[in-house]
């Protein structure tokens, strides 16, 4: 019986080692639903996907866009239920990848699917993704890295695409609300505790305190100084 390192590996499994599981989740964070069939057809050129008659191999690329799908539609909020009752199981998705056309539709299928579930959810007027990156900035805003691709990663959308939903959401962009939220919180710390204004500025995320003075006088048209002197004189 021969190990598997004296098995030769077809040039076609070599192809499908190299599918990018990046893009799908690329497709389904941010594409558009009038051409994600086409974007789809492409990403599977790349490793010769049409010539593949090994139902092992199509299996092998099925099972990876669909875990990548079920995991997006998890940050979505789709119900584990919902998914499974429209493509099945992981366990039972074989049966749908019998030839290379019907691998391909089935795939076409569970992506377009999958976007129209996302642009469902992000013209409801409570878009639970938005909240869920509302409460992870709310949670560090202190950090001084943070920014909107770190968000984005935490909800797991593209950076663009997130942008486009937090300001259509929120009314303002990613960082009008970022800084606003470090403005409120800075002007609690300089009214209510005896910290000095360097510190204030780094506990909010600012580690230049000069950019810091400016960034306050902008939104409230204060100084941090003056309006701390203006807040102790008023208690």
């Amino acid at each position: 019986m021969q190990s598997m390192a004296q098995v030769p590996v077809s040039e076609d499994y070599c192809d499908i080692r190299r599918f990018d599981t990046l893009q799908i989740e690329r497709l389904l964070q941010s594409g558009k639903l009038e051409n994600c069939g086409e974007v789809l057809d492409s990403y599977l050129d790349q490793v010769q996907f049409r010539n593949l008659e090994s139902l092992m191999l199509r299996l092998y690329v099925g099972m990876d866009i669909y875990i990548v799908a079920k995991s997006f539609t998890d940050k979505l909020g789709i119900p584990k239920a919902k998914f499974i009752s429209r493509f099945g199981t992981i366990d039972e998705i074989a049966a749908h990848l019998q030839t290379v056309d019907e691998t391909i539709s089935f795939l076409n299928d569970m992506i377009e699917q999958c976007i129209l579930w996302r642009i469902a959810i992000a013209s409801e007027n409570s878009n639970p993704i938005v909240q869920n990156a509302k409460d992870y900035i709310d949670q560090n805003y202190m950090r001084d890295d943070l920014s909107l691709t770190s968000v984005a990663d935490a909800v797991g959308l593209s950076p663009t695409y997130l942008s486009a939903l937090f300001k259509r959401e929120m009314n303002r962009n990613f960082s009008d609300y970022l800084t606003q939220l470090r403005i409120h919180k800075s002007k609690e710390l300089l009214c209510c505790t005896s910290k000095l204004i360097y510190e204030v500025a780094y506990e909010v995320g600012f580690r230049d305190y000069r950019y810091f003075s400016q960034i306050f006088k902008k939104y409230t048209g204060q100084t941090p100084r003056q309006f701390q002197s203006s807040a102790n004189v008023s208690l």
